[in-house]
């Protein structure tokens, strides 16, 4: 590829936009690029190194000053664990044996000292949750609103676990990281072969693919593999950074991923930490303002929401005490439950049949005196699901606690009963399905993997459809929306973005670092009943 012809990205501001009319995916390194956990590798490695230098002493040749930030940015910055090591160790004068992966922490080889690394790295991990940056989340959420597919690569084999800690998993469509680097034996950046293999998962071509790094190696590895545009993120403002990412491969470098975007594209949406949400018993006021002397419409999740999570998803049955709510909100209010769950479950759990709803999130709607849609648009992913509902069959139902449900429109992939060191495995699994069939994509739930049809419907799209189809879509009518999953953030995206006003109401389970675009939050499914209880009292005129 050409220089020029690397550089014919849109551009604005100085920079390139990332568009759908020049890419079909973005793939991001995670340390320093999407998490802030820089710092926690800098303090293992350093932990590590120091300690291992001083006790080597006055050794004859080697050089023993303690470790520091340009050692980091040179030598382990990006780098798989046990090539750090040894890079790190050469540039002192020190040769130690490589010895194996399974060598204990206190053994002084390459392998074990990258043993002793992880456990350090871990103990920060067990004590403190990842934060991931603000401009990130934005930046990612709105190349995924515009159809482009994401990617996220890592060198470490925490990658999975730093997602999970930051609740951000749910963001990626594909993952490459340590764990798969060591099963295909990959070689390490700067070599392209971890960015390669994400853009291949993708179906993505390098030429139509963006490559986010802010490591040097990493920008050398983007530059090798020939991806259209390589970003070099600089967070630590120093013009020396900068200048070292663009000697090395980046096209452009920033501090702040939103420079990216084209002014349409950015999120009017507030994303805000779960714990930072108010309750909306906490700023009722506020809430009842907004409602005003509009008409709601309510809009509900069903698991988690309506019903507790339960170990096994075939048990989650409505409570009396909701069912009788449910009913006498649908007096009132136009009342849908939108879920991933098949249309006829769902349906036949609530069981009440003055409500609207929305199975398979979405693509399956039925209402009240025998009305029913079902989308098109999922018809012709149904060899796709067969086949892979096959497969994931064979590989997955063998795993001790693992489920596999099949849903018209979709497959969900349970692992909540599964052990964690399992895990890894039934997501893999999951992973080589869609490289199987690359017409469907990956989401996340609550220890859910869901395998869906590759295409622009979600939760989120289903509520502003049945707004216009129910002709809800008018300055007198509030929707609300409540949800508890990761899922539901799309249908929290498209009440805060609308023109019109909405309410995204979240249901919190715990401590959940995610972010969220809900602006009120509910503590369960008792606290949700509870408030669609005083729903119904603002619609008599009996709230006090």
């Amino acid at each position: 590829m050409s220089e020029g012809d690397r550089m014919q990205a849109p551009r604005h501001g100085g920079l390139a936009t990332i568009s759908p009319e020049r890419f079909d995916a973005v793939i991001f390194d995670l340390d320093g690029v999407v998490t802030d956990t820089r710092e926690a590798h800098r303090a293992a490695w350093k932990r590590l190194f120091d300690s291992f230098l001083e006790a080597r002493g006055d050794s004859a040749g080697e050089d023993t000053r303690p470790f520091d930030a340009e050692d980091y940015r040179r030598h382990v910055d990006g780098k798989p664990r046990y090539d750090g090591v040894r890079d790190f160790l050469a540039s002192r004068g020190i040769d130690l044996p490589r010895g194996d992966p399974s060598d204990p922490a206190d053994r002084e080889t390459i392998c074990g000292l990258g043993n002793r690394k992880n456990i350090y790295f871990h103990e920060w991990l067990a004590a403190n949750r990842v934060r991931a940056f603000p401009d990130a989340l934005e930046f990612i959420r709105a190349v995924r609103a515009a159809g482009l597919q994401t990617a996220i690569i890592s060198s470490s084999r925490n990658c999975r676990a730093v997602l999970e800690s930051a609740g951000i998993a749910d963001l990626f469509d594909v993952r490459v990281d340590g764990s798969d680097m060591a099963r295909l034996k990959l070689p390490g950046k700067p070599d392209p072969a971890i960015f390669s293999r994400a853009a291949k998962r993708m179906g993505a071509m390098p030429d139509r693919a963006a490559a986010i790094e802010d490591a040097i190696a990493g920008v050398e590895a983007g530059r090798r593999g020939g991806f259209a545009l390589v970003v070099g993120v600089d967070r630590s403002g120093d013009l020396r950074d900068g200048d070292s990412l663009r000697a090395h491969g980046a096209d452009v470098v920033t501090g702040d991923l939103t420079d990216l975007l084209a002014e349409e594209q950015r999120t009017l949406a507030d994303l805000r930490p779960l714990s930072q949400i108010p309750s909306v018993w906490d700023e009722r006021e506020e809430f009842e303002r907004r409602l005003g002397r509009r008409r709601a419409a309510v809009f509900l999740d069903y698991d988690g929401t309506l019903t507790p999570i339960v170990e096994d998803f075939s048990e989650a049955t409505l409570s009396e005490e909701m069912h009788k709510v449910l009913s006498e909100l649908a007096q009132r209010y136009p009342v849908a439950v939108i879920s991933g769950r098949d249309l006829n479950d769902v349906r036949n759990r609530v069981g009440i049949d003055t409500i609207f709803y929305a199975g398979s999130h979405g693509f399956d709607i039925a209402g009240p005196k025998g009305w029913r849609e079902e989308l098109q648009r999922g018809r012709e992913f149904l060899p796709d699901l067969d086949a892979a509902e096959s497969e994931l069959r064979d590989a997955v139902e063998p795993v001790g606690g693992a489920a596999v449900e099949r849903k018209t429109f979709s497959i969900a992939v349970h692992y909540r009963q599964a052990s964690e060191d399992d895990v890894g495995a039934i997501e893999d699994a999951v992973d080589d399905a869609l490289e199987a069939h690359p017409r469907l994509r990956k989401s996340r739930g609550k220890k859910v993997f869901q395998v869906q049809p590759r295409t622009d419907w979600d939760k989120g799209r289903a509520l502003l459809w049945l707004l216009d189809r129910l002709d809800l879509d008018r300055d007198d009518v509030l929707p609300l929306y409540i949800g508890d999953d990761l899922t539901d953030e799309d249908a929290f995206r498209a009440l805060a973005e609308r023109p019109a006003d909405g309410i995204g109401i979240v249901v919190r389970d715990g401590d959940d670092p995610r972010t969220t675009a809900a602006r009120f939050a509910l503590d369960g499914p008792e606290d949700v009943r509870r408030f669609l209880g005083l729903m119904i009292d603002l619609c008599r005129g009996d709230a006090r």
